[in-house]
């Protein structure tokens, strides 16, 4: 293995094991030596990889949003009618191995946190939400042109607005520790928009 090969391997693992920590205590508690213990790297080794903790940041929140993305492409390139890629999507967001959407985004977890800390960190996660909140917006079009989705006056704002509740409901099921939120959240969806 190349030395390069064997860097980014390295640098990737940080990343991984960096969002885990982040998503159970949080980004300001993460400490730099916890985070290379855990990631079996050397002390000292961390500003190899990255220039700051904040520099990590926006690669780990980058590199989430990507996965994110990635996971909703797949659910929006189905073949079904787009209220059942809607509901898969939303459904998912109430739990799996990873945990519910209050266990495992870093937009509930982080954003509060990094709003006043990084606008740097800020900007990757609103750009994120934007992105999830076009892509929900065609799935909504689609819908709406395949008769599975009821009618909206404005797609766009919708769809806004339609994150906007799961992501509120995904803090609030954190703070409760309770799923209840989001299984609200997934009959209201349904109750909405689903033709």
């Amino acid at each position: 293995m190349t030395q390069a090969k064997k860097s980014e391997l390295t640098r990737s693992r940080i990343l991984a094991e960096g969002r885990s920590l982040v998503l159970a205590q949080g980004f300001g508690g993460l400490g730099l030596t916890e985070l290379l213990n855990a990631s079996n790297v050397p002390k000292g080794s961390f500003y190899y990889y990255f220039a700051s903790k904040e520099a990590f940041g926006c690669e780990m929140l980058s590199a989430y949003v990507v996965d994110y993305l990635a996971v909703l492409d797949t659910i929006i390139a189905r073949p079904e009618p787009a209220a059942e890629r809607l509901d898969s999507f939303f459904s998912a967001a109430l739990g799996g191995d990873a945990g519910s959407m209050a266990d495992r985004c870093l937009v509930v977890k982080l954003a509060a946190e990094i709003a006043d800390l990084s606008e740097d960190m800020r900007h990757i996660l609103d750009e994120g939400v934007i992105a999830v909140c076009d892509r929900l917006e065609a799935l909504l079009r689609a819908g709406i042109e395949d008769g599975s989705i009821t009618p909206q006056a404005d797609p766009g704002s919708a769809a806004a607005l339609l994150y906007s509740q799961w992501l509120g409901a995904a803090i609030i099921a954190k703070l409760s520790r309770r799923p209840a939120p989001l299984e609200q959240a997934l009959a209201d969806t349904r109750r909405r928009f689903f033709a």
